[in-house]
């Protein structure tokens, strides 16, 4: 009689989860709601409404954005790790997703336990950028300038925290350097008064700077990725200038909440991909300074991590103290 009484159990749960198959099969029935964590008219919102509407296609289904900024992405983020794991809420990010780790005492969230990743949409390199007075050529000619001028270097950025922040730390701990950081409320008051010389020196999007750059307002000194952007092939990578391993990537990627049924995840993967193999899509991407990637949840996955351990890693050794 015990194993009678037992034997609906397991009978159960091969019916919840033949349900589960079932319902992960006929994905999507309805609209999918994208949240971006950020304020419209930002790098991750462009991005979002330039895949979207092929991904939606492709799903069968709209895909709906929704923006929900504020806390430096943490609001946004937080309501898609609470959401229900069934493929209708997605998360598009961008570096603050692995930086937040570093910089906030603590989150609401898991940037890795409570998320499912599907795939980097695309990488927009971050350029090194100079006042065209400053006497240096390349980075290495910087870094010696740096070296006997400790602390009179004044670097800008959007902000504590961003990408240009921590991108200027990773430089001062590889190359032995100390520079001084003046952080703005954004990025258009940073880049200019880089212009006007009231600072030396920035790390910034690529597209904020390279027509600035173009016409001699600036002079760009190398970009971070791991290979030269299509956007600006004359400018070599910092690895390329003399600073090995030196690679910083903006991450703009697609999550969902964790526990998501592998099939979903697939689904969306394959209609990412398809929209980002479109030429007008791609066309449009490179047009923003953007390199489309696509790569597996796995390898996104494996990127997450590994930019996670590096930013704290770069926030313990510049003694910066999280918030």
């Amino acid at each position: 009689m015990r194993f009678s009484a037992l034997a609906p159990v397991p009978l159960a749960a091969a019916v919840l989860l033949a349900a589960a198959g079932t319902a992960a099969q006929q994905y999507p029935v309805k609209p999918v709601r994208m949240i971006v964590p950020f304020v419209p008219g930002g790098n991750v919102d462009i991005l979002a409404r330039i895949v979207t509407p092929e991904m939606s296609k492709a799903l069968g289904q709209q895909i709906v954005i929704e923006n929900r900024g504020g806390a430096g992405a943490v609001i946004g983020t937080e309501a898609v790790a609470k959401s229900p794991p069934d493929g209708y809420t997605l998360l598009m990010v961008s570096a603050a997703h692995t930086i937040n780790p570093a910089m906030a005492k603590k989150l609401p969230y898991d940037s890795i336990k409570d998320f499912a990743p599907i795939s980097i949409v695309a990488d927009v390199p971050t350029a090194f950028a100079v006042h065209p007075l400053l006497p240096v050529k390349n980075v290495k000619e910087f870094i010696a300038l740096a070296r006997a001028r400790p602390g009179q270097l004044n670097y800008s950025t959007a902000g504590r925290g961003t990408v240009g922040h921590l991108s200027a730390e990773l430089l001062s701990s590889m190359a032995k350097i100390k520079m001084v950081h003046i952080p703005y409320k954004g990025t258009g008051q940073s880049i200019t008064d880089l212009i006007a010389g009231h600072v030396q020196l920035q790390f910034s999007s690529m597209p904020a700077v390279i027509n600035h750059a173009r016409s001699g307002k600036l002079r760009l000194l190398a970009q971070t990725g791991a290979k030269r952007s299509a956007a600006a092939s004359d400018i070599p990578t910092m690895v390329e200038s003399g600073v090995p391993g030196f690679i910083v990537s903006s991450g703009f990627g697609l999550l969902a909440p964790a526990g998501t049924p592998r099939p979903v995840i697939d689904r969306v993967h394959g209609a990412l991909v398809k929209a980002l193999s479109d030429p007008a899509i791609r066309n449009n991407l490179l047009g923003q300074g953007a390199d489309p990637v696509g790569n597996t949840p796995e390898a996104y996955d494996a990127f997450n991590r590994a930019e996670i351990a590096k930013w704290i890693k770069v926030v313990r050794e510049a003694g910066i103290e999280p918030e």
